[in-house]
């Protein structure tokens, strides 16, 4: 009975740890996509694009460590 039980738990964490492993591929996955999708919307509203850059600046500016 014990051994089933150790199998049990050897194959569950083995489940998890490919469960992590697909998440963090989609996540990285999706991430790249939104990246992706910032630049464009950059490159197609650069007025707005450069707006934000400044008020991130200014954020930037007024942070203190």
């Amino acid at each position: 009975m014990p051994d089933r039980e150790r199998d049990r738990a050897a194959a569950g964490t083995e489940n998890t740890r490919e469960a992590a492993m697909e998440r963090r591929r989609r996540r990285a996955q999706f991430l790249r996509e939104l990246n992706e999708a910032k630049e464009l919307r950059d490159r197609v509203q650069p007025r707005r694009a450069r707006a934000a850059r400044m008020r991130q600046e200014m954020r930037m500016r007024t942070f203190r460590w």
